[in-house]
């Protein structure tokens, strides 16, 4: 079956990522044709004109890819895919246990979305999904460019679990105000990192290191890379909100998030040790805004950011008591088991979601969750 799967990789659908060929500029966002040498797909997330960064931790790069998706679509209706393991694994020609998806993102210009799914013989697979349809994204002789990022860990550095440091230099990534931001680890003394990296790329990637007070751990930490995150502004001032394990609620002011620096967050709610959160959106409805974050062992959050906007204080002591939380209010919906998520629109989300009847399904959500 993986000599199959390689076949259909490389004749036909063009997903096995050869060795980098380029060919002279050819867009405005100085990119080559030729075809990347993607390792791994660890994190998606959308640029202008239907750029497609994908994050490899493997190779420690930052990969921009012109998709081409750039025709805009005012509304649109989402996702609706039953069982999308099973029929990611008939696309591939393989079985469900040999594929793991990593990723979604929703293009916001044709709002199709876009899935990274791993083979577990190790190859990166990038798929499109409009409405019910699924199709292979061939990355073979596309407009593309890249950025390695400095100061990542060894190919063969493992943490105490074992587990690639390396692949851990991409946690999340977004963008936002022209630049691709990316958390992390890096080599550094201090290795929970965050880059602002100016797009179109150039050998700038402004790094600075990161320290939260974990209030479920009752301590300091700079070693845990965010887990999730997002941009946002409060009280007319932007800032970063992002998450780690266990599950701290943080916000850095992006201002100060400079190259070399290092940038104490301030630790705004626990939102219950156990748990890791994997993915936050920010989402509208009339006048109030909310945040709405996935986790692996929590039903899906919501946050009203007045909340956020009233909360002036920062927890700075243990939350004692195992799973209780702490700081800004947050409801629990009865949204379980969601492994991605992504904003569609202003009031609709798209979720991928592992039903009580163990189908995982692709669907998109309405406003009643608001």
């Amino acid at each position: 079956m993986k000599k199959t799967y390689a076949i259909l990789a490389l004749g036909v659908a063009g997903l096995l990522f050869l060795a980098t060929t380029t060919r002279p500029i050819q867009n405005q966002y100085g990119m080559v044709t030729g075809t990347p040498s993607i390792k791994s797909i660890n994190a998606l997330t959308f640029g202008p004109d239907g750029v497609l960064f994908i994050g490899d931790g493997k190779s420690a790069t930052v990969f921009a890819v012109d998709t081409k998706d750039a025709a805009p679509v005012d509304k649109s209706a989402g996702a609706d895919i039953k069982n999308i393991d099973q029929k990611i694994a008939a696309l591939l020609g393989t079985e469900v246990a040999n594929i793991t998806i990593q990723d979604i993102a929703v293009n916001p210009v044709s709002k199709n979305v876009y899935c990274a799914v791993q083979h577990s013989d190790g190859t990166p697979v990038l798929l499109k999904i409009e409405g019910d349809k699924l199709s292979a994204v061939s990355l073979k002789d596309v407009p593309f460019s890249m950025l390695a990022l400095t100061n990542v860990a060894a190919e063969d550095a493992k943490d105490r679990r074992g587990e690639s440091l390396r692949v851990a230099s991409i946690s999340d990534m977004g963008y936002a105000d022209g630049k691709v931001m990316v958390s992390g680890l890096s080599n550094q003394e201090f290795g929970s990192t965050f880059r602002s990296i100016p797009f179109p790329f150039t050998n700038t990637q402004n790094q600075a290191s990161l320290e939260i007070y974990h209030a479920a751990h009752g301590k300091y930490e700079t070693m845990a890379p965010i887990k999730t995150f997002t941009t946002t502004e409060i009280k007319g001032k932007k800032y970063l909100l992002a998450s780690y394990t266990c599950t701290p609620l943080v916000l850095f002011p992006l201002d100060e998030l400079k190259a070399g620096s290092h940038v104490k967050g301030r630790t705004v709610a626990e939102m219950g040790s156990g748990n890791s959160p994997l993915d936050m959106v920010i989402m509208k409805k009339g006048d109030e805004s909310f945040l709405m974050m996935a986790n692996s062992s929590r039903p899906v959050f919501k946050v009203k950011y007045k909340n956020l906007e009233e909360y002036q204080g920062s927890l700075t002591t243990p939350v004692v008591e195992n799973f209780a939380t702490a700081g800004v209010d947050f409801v629990s919906l009865p949204l379980t088991n969601v492994i991605q998520l992504d904003k569609l629109d202003d009031t609709h989300m798209v979720l991928l979601q592992r039903r009580s009847n163990g189908s995982l399904d692709l669907w998109t959500s309405n406003e009643r969750y608001l």
